[in-house]
């Protein structure tokens, strides 16, 4: 794996920063701006581009918090049938609170939460009363009134005019949410109604750091983002409108072209006749195709993504989440780059340390996993699953004791806490199974550390896995995942259970 830089995150900073304050100063001072993807934690952005900080956008934000209101919009029905956040394993309704209280750890304020297309689900009803219990004031927004086609009734009173205006006092208002489809636009434009009514003039500007406009349709970055959002059927294509306002090729994807039409005649009602933009570029406010300093460094990096996300969605349709479309549609982009999983260097040691581990315990029933992790300077360390430990726990503390300069005879985690561990979990708990999941390890680890120096060496060095590449060969347990994602690596495994029990824990 490359940990060369290919993206100049300071540069892109300042560009993006200039761009959007010239935005708001074009709007008479008040600009919504309608933040799409991830606002925090955008690990898809860090991986493509290497050197991208996944806070970008937060550190963005704190340059502009004196002139900026958050709101937060989140879409009634993702509370109701509890969608999952798949990096974090949170609910939406969650990673709305977790976002609060992570804006909050930036002083930055969240104006108001708006609930969209709100129709008295009750666990939305649920989200509501714990949000104004807390002091978080809340907005509910129905389904717009004659959307999409009949533009007389969507701008008036009947249609954006029956929501909730709220109130703010600074130019810059940021319109951000858990994932696509979350009300952002809608929220944008009934507020751009409410001003118009008020003798506002204010406007709309969108921020997406994918596709990246100014990058070919079919550079790795941006199939690398078709590779991400297979799942809900996005893809991208050139912008026809702006080839037809410029004759210049840009790069846009098929929501934000579909809906062109009907938001800019929208935009043409609220305003009166003035017209904002001529095409979806237009709306933009990206600039990250102009903080590239290496394509090649990026072009790499965005094909391993795309081997990464087909890994992802074969697990996901195993476990019955995804759709075989979206795992034929990902493979047809590993063929369009001649991609192939043994791309992924940490895939073959992975599978041989599996087969090893089989191999070494041939007639003993039981199914062996392996696992392998590429370290920072190249050395790729294996481990695998066995009576003690998980195949992750058997990787990570291979992978720390390689770092700290550890024999591998010297045990990091002595027996008389492992035998405590066994103790509690068969005899109190009633539990089937001894073997140590990650999360349970990095405990008896910490707790080592007390009598065994070699331990605490070796703790302070699970930092130096962060952004490391993770491949298993078997779909991690609830206790590896949540203890590979709080290191930091990037996983990857294959479609295979390490069980044949139906009921995991």
């Amino acid at each position: 794996m490359n940990f060369s830089r290919g993206f100049d995150n300071e540069k892109y900073l300042r560009l993006q920063t200039d761009e959007i304050l010239e935005r708001v100063e074009r709007f008479d001072n008040k600009l919504y701006l309608e933040f799409g993807g991830k606002l925090l934690y955008d690990f898809h952005a860090a991986r493509v581009l290497p050197g991208y900080d996944p806070n970008a956008k937060m550190l963005l934000l704190s340059k502009l918090k004196d002139k900026a209101d958050i709101l937060l919009c989140i879409y009634a029905g993702d509370i109701e049938r509890k969608k999952i956040r798949a990096d974090f394993g949170i609910t939406y309704d969650a990673d709305a609170l977790k976002l609060i209280d992570d804006l909050r750890s930036w002083d930055i304020n969240v104006l108001g939460v708006i609930i969209t297309r709100f129709e008295g689900q009750p666990a939305a009803v649920h989200f509501k009363n714990k949000l104004e219990r807390r002091g978080i004031s809340v907005y509910t927004h129905r389904y717009t009134k004659g959307y999409p086609t009949d533009v007389d009734t969507i701008v008036s009173d009947e249609g954006y005019g029956a929501n909730d205006y709220i109130v703010s006092e600074k130019p810059l208002v940021i319109v951000t949410g858990p994932g696509p489809g979350s009300g952002k636009l809608a929220t944008c434009l009934s507020q751009l109604y409410h001003d118009h009514q008020r003798g506002i003039r204010s406007g709309y500007a969108k921020f997406e750091t994918f596709p990246v406009w100014n990058m070919p349709l079919k550079h790795p970055v941006n199939v690398a983002y078709e590779a991400a959002t297979a799942d809900i059927r996005d893809f991208n294509l050139i912008d026809p409108f702006h080839m037809e306002a410029y004759g210049q090729m840009s790069v846009n994807y098929n929501r934000d072209v579909e809906v062109f039409p009907v938001l800019y005649r929208i935009m043409e009602k609220i305003t009166g006749g003035e017209s904002f933009y001529r095409s979806p570029t237009d709306m933009g406010v990206n600039k990250v195709g102009f903080a590239v300093e290496n394509d090649e460094v990026i072009r790499e990096a965005a094909k391993q993504e795309i081997i990464r996300r087909f890994f992802r969605y074969r697990c996901e349709y195993a476990m019955g989440f995804a759709e075989k479309e979206t795992c034929q549609k990902v493979e047809l982009y590993m063929k369009e780059f001649d991609l192939s999983v043994e791309d992924r260097s940490v895939v073959p040691p992975a599978r041989d340390a599996a087969l090893a581990a089989q191999t070494a315990n041939k007639g003993n029933e039981g199914i062996y996993c392996g696992a392998s992790i590429e370290l920072k300077d190249g050395t790729i360390v294996t481990g695998s699953n066995s009576p003690l430990m998980h195949a992750a726990t058997s990787l990570v503390i291979h992978a720390i004791k390689h770092l700290a300069g550890i024999p591998d005879q010297l045990a990091l985690l002595p027996d008389y806490v492992t035998d405590s561990v066994r103790y509690l979990k068969t005899r109190i708990l009633n539990e089937g199974s001894v073997s140590l999941d990650l999360e349970e390890a990095l405990i008896v680890l910490s707790v080592s550390t007390m009598t065994n120096p070699a331990a605490k060496l070796a703790l302070a060095k699970l930092k130096d896995l962060k952004g490391c590449e993770v491949h298993m060969t078997h779909i991690p347990s609830p206790g590896d995942e949540a203890g590979l994602r709080r290191i930091g690596v990037n996983l990857t495994s294959d479609p295979n259970f390490a069980t044949k029990n139906l009921f995991i824990t």
